[in-house]
């Protein structure tokens, strides 16, 4: 934390004085410092627990600044982590951590997984040809699937993938303050689950939107009107989610002053269950 706060012009974390950047931009020259040919940097490769045991590569380099962001600092200082592995070398150890698990998923973690569009595609085709992985989870923030059409129906040529885009906020200005990027990169996730929608890629949606410390009702609500104008049935698989403590988590809280109390106490209702439940009502009517 006490690494400069500017790199190239990019902030290393949001701060009340920041200036909003381009998350494009961002992406690039991220890119040009965790991106070698197929190859890209990892600093980990092990299972965890989520999705009900996964097989993980925890890769290098994001193109946002969540404040909320529990990922080490690697997010921030790609030039000081990790190390460059093959796509080869990586879908083998991914491979390997969930066979050690005893998991038939596999993902990419940590940073920006869809960083490295060549890296990406290339790991993705020795998971295909791999018996042993069932499913693949791709997660993303959706930027580099929005400003790349061609990357999304890249990915109509594989069986075992499904993406989990993660939404951030409800409203642009909102977007801004809490990623750090320009209030106007605010509809690239949504342009990236249209291009999803159109290939009829398997995804979902997440969004940081249950916990009220950071999503007031009305940009709640604004978001769920947003998911619904592209289509209803977002709504009714979204995956809401609270902000956790971790230590990352904490210093990047206070680094952009953001004042938040512990333990979180209230949840909203998930939007999903409500609206099952509004279904389930009118069939009974009807």
């Amino acid at each position: 934390m006490e690494n400069s706060r500017l790199v190239a012009g990019y902030p290393r974390f949001v701060t009340p004085e920041f200036e909003p950047f381009d998350p494009v931009e961002l992406l690039r020259w991220t890119e040009e410092i965790v991106c070698r040919g197929d190859a890209r940097k990892y600093t980990a490769f092990y299972a965890t627990g989520v999705y009900g045991g996964i097989g993980t590569g925890y890769a290098v380099g994001c193109c946002l600044r969540c404040v909320f962001c529990w990922v080490e600092f690697s997010r921030d200082f790609p030039e000081l982590y990790g190390k460059f592995y093959s796509a080869e070398e990586a879908a083998r150890r991914i491979v390997a951590a969930a066979r050690h698990y005893g998991t038939p998923r596999a993902r990419i973690s940590g940073g920006e997984p869809t960083l490295g569009k060549e890296h990406l595609l290339s790991v993705l085709q020795h998971i295909e040809r791999e018996p042993r992985i069932r499913l693949f989870i791709l997660e993303t923030n959706g930027i580099p699937l929005a400003i790349d059409p061609d990357y999304v129906h890249a990915l109509e040529e594989f069986t075992k993938i499904h993406v989990r885009v993660s939404l951030k906020a409800g409203t642009p200005e909102a977007f801004s303050k809490k990623t750090g990027a320009r209030p106007e990169a605010f509809e690239l996730p949504f342009k990236a689950i249209s291009h999803l929608l159109q290939h009829r890629i398997s995804f979902h949606v997440a969004a940081m939107s249950l916990d009220p410390r950071f999503m007031s009702p009305e940009e709640r609500t604004a978001l769920m009107k947003r998911l619904a104008s592209l289509d209803f049935r977002l709504l009714l698989n979204l995956e809401e989610e609270v902000v956790d403590p971790y230590d990352t988590t904490l210093k990047r809280l206070a680094a952009a002053n953001w004042r938040v109390k512990w333990p979180l106490r209230r949840v909203y209702t998930p939007i999903s269950e409500t609206l099952r439940e509004l279904l389930r009502q009118r069939r009974q009517r009807s």
